[in-house]
This record gives structure tokens, C-alpha cells and sequence, in this order.
């Protein structure tokens, strides 16, 4: 029967699920910073994959930086791939790029001034975009992008409620998303949020309903000051995962970054490592590696900066499990498939 199905359809690309190269042919491109390939896909050796990834938060939250560390990571992977990047910002120039490692010469810089011109130019490009070409796309910002109706009433001195925007991002991300899979090509999509009004106001992501409906991942960034006295030293981010299809959702990952040193590569594996008993903190500001075997402290203490190099972590990488443990915390589990929360979402049940 199943070779009658698969002869009838004009589909030429129907397959055996099992056979299916959407599932068996699927990239995961990982990136330097493991905290950052859980927050992706669940587990250290994850990282970049097709389909849509919102990267959301306020002004100044490292939204372009994450993108760019991921879009470096996939050039770095693949030699011939290249970044098709579309900019409604423009606060990125040149050497932004570079401090991630990306040639510019494998940059397509795309200008784009609203919604309709990102739509017509971003389908055209993945129309033509064959499987085996290594593209991945940077939107910088969903957020920041006008509709061509809300210009026009601009340049006409026209006040008028503008509800094309919405209608218009909507059929753009619904139309990305089959290229996206088919296509194998990851795309990253910076976008803004804004307070819910409420007695409990909570983040919500710009857009309307065709991003979240259409992404694969979507994060929300929180961040606070890294001090060292009274001096600045950098940020603590946390990746809130409001959506994924390989993460626990509303997992909370932390990532710090520094002036000085850019995305601490080590950063946010700590805590952690607290928590399943791989390191100790035997006094305040002190930590050490635990023997899994006896249980007891390895002898040498270091300060919490020291635990962010790689040192610190190659024997707990290389002797003990710790990996399984990290990914078991944030992994998509069987169990955890189905839960409360995807059959109840909102306040009725029909």
C-alpha cells in the first residue's frame, strides 16, 4: 500500500517517514559556547538548525550579538555557506561582524525598509535557494520594520491606524516556514517585546501571532550588570526559552558576557554543576571539583572567574557524566511531551 501512496502522490518529494531526508538529512550546526547549544537544541552538542529562531528582548539586550555568534558558528562549519542578512537597523557595521569571525566577503547585506520588500525579496531568495546550498539568514529586526501602507500615510500626512502590519508578518513567516524545513536553512529573527498591561505585566513578543505560531525556538533576554565593586565589568544574560521544539520551555539559561573577553564560553554551566554535585563551594567565593567516585572535594580551590576557563572543566567533561546530567535538565523528554500546559492554553477547554 505504501508504494501505491507514494506513486499516486504529486508530490514528488513524498517519502517513508523513516526515509524521510527533512528528519534524516536534518544540520545542527554547533556553536563555541555550550549553554548556547542547550538553549538550541537541548544538549551541549546541539546548536543551530533549520526553521525559524525569534531571538526577542528590549534595546541593548545582545540580540544581534547572539545571532551573529550562531551565523559565525555556521560559516566556521561550512565553507562554502554564506549569511544572507537583511537590516532595517543598521547598527552593525563592518567590524561587528569581524569580532564574530565572519569573513564579510560571505555577507549578502540586504537593506530593507518594510515589511512588504523584506516579504517579496526573502520568498524570491528562498525559491531559488536549492537543498544543498548553505545559506542561513539574519533578520535584524522584525521589530523595527514598518508596513509599506503605514510610509505611504507617513509621506501623505495621513493619521490612520495601520492593520496591515500585523496581516503582513503573518503571511511572510507562514509562507517561510515549509522553505525553511524543505530547505534545510536555519534563519534568526531579532525582534523587540513589550509589557503585557496588567497587575502582573509579563514580556510578549512584537509581531502578532504568525511569529510565534511559525518559529521553531523563540527567546525572551533578560539581563543585569556585571560588577566587579562599583566598576561595570559587563552583563549576565538569561535566555528565557518561551518556545522550542528540543527545549523544556521556560527553561532559563544563563550566559554572561565581559567587556573585556566578549560571550564568557564557559559561562552559565556553574550553577548546573552546583546542583548535580560536580563542583562544591567548600566557603564563600571558593569552588572546587567533586571526586563522582568517593564523593569528597578535589584538592585546589578557585574563584568563581577562574571556574569560566576551560581548565577548569576539561576533567569534569572528560571523567564524568556531567554532560548526560546537563542535557537530562533541559532536554525534551518523552515524559515531558505532553503536559497540562498543551492541553489547556487559555481560559476555555472546547
Amino acid at each position: 500500500m505504501m508504494d501505491k501512496l507514494k506513486k499516486n502522490s504529486k508530490i514528488k518529494t513524498a517519502e517513508v517517514l523513516s526515509n524521510s531526508k527533512f528528519f534524516t538529512e536534518k544540520d545542527m550546526v554547533p556553536t563555541d559556547v555550550p549553554m548556547v547549544n542547550v538553549a538550541l537544541a537541548g544538549s551541549i552538542d546541539g546548536g543551530v538548525t533549520p526553521g525559524l529562531t525569534v531571538l526577542a528582548g528590549p534595546s541593548k539586550h545582545f540580540k544581534t550579538s547572539f545571532a551573529l555568534l550562531m551565523a559565525g558558528a555556521y560559516l566556521r562549519a561550512k565553507k562554502d555557506a554564506v549569511l544572507l542578512f537583511y537590516d532595517s537597523e543598521f547598527g552593525s557595521p563592518q567590524s561587528y561582524f569581524e569580532q564574530f569571525g565572519i569573513d564579510t566577503s560571505r555577507v549578502l547585506h540586504t537593506p530593507i525598509a518594510n515589511v512588504e520588500e523584506l516579504k517579496f525579496d526573502l520568498i524570491g531568495q528562498l525559491e531559488n535557494i536549492d537543498r544543498k546550498d548553505d545559506v542561513i539568514i539574519v533578520i535584524d529586526s522584525i521589530g523595527n520594520l514598518a508596513s509599506k501602507k503605514e510610509l505611504e500615510d507617513a509621506i501623505n500626512e495621513k493619521s490612520v491606524a495601520d492593520m496591515s502590519r500585523a496581516k503582513a508578518l503573518k503571511g511572510l513567516f507562514r509562507m517561510c516556514t515549509p522553505y525553511l524545513t524543505m530547505k534545510n536553512i536555519p534563519m534568526l529573527a531579532v525582534n523587540h517585546t513589550y509589557k503585557e498591561i496588567g497587575l502582573f505585566p509579563k514580556d510578549i513578543v512584537g509581531g502578532g501571532t504568525g511569529i510565534y505560531y511559525s518559529s521553531d525556538n523563540i527567546w525572551i533576554l533578560g539581563r543585569r550588570q556585571k560588577k566587579t565593586g562599583t566598576e561595570v565589568t559587563g552583563y549576565d544574560f538569561v535566555i528565557n526559552v518561551e518556545k522550542s521544539r528540543y527545549v523544556k520551555e521556560k527553561s532559563k539559561i544563563p550566559i554572561s558576557v565581559s567587556w573585556e573577553g566578549g560571550v564568557e564560553r564557559n559561562s552559565g554551566l556553574l550553577d548546573v554543576a552546583l546542583a548535580g554535585g560536580y563542583v562544591a563551594k567548600p566557603s564563600n567565593g571558593w569552588y572546587c571539583r567533586v571526586d563522582r567516585t568517593t564523593g569528597e572535594m578535589v584538592e585546589g580551590k578557585v574563584r568563581e572567574k577562574d571556574t569560566l576557563k576551560d581548565e577548569f572543566w576539561e576533567p569534569i567533561w572528560k571523567d564524568t557524566d556531567f554532560a548526560t546530567f546537563l542535557n537530562s535538565q533541559y532536554s525534551m523528554t518523552k515524559k515531558s511531551l505532553v503536559s497540562m500546559d498543551d492541553i489547556v492554553d487559555g481560559d476555555e477547554i472546547e
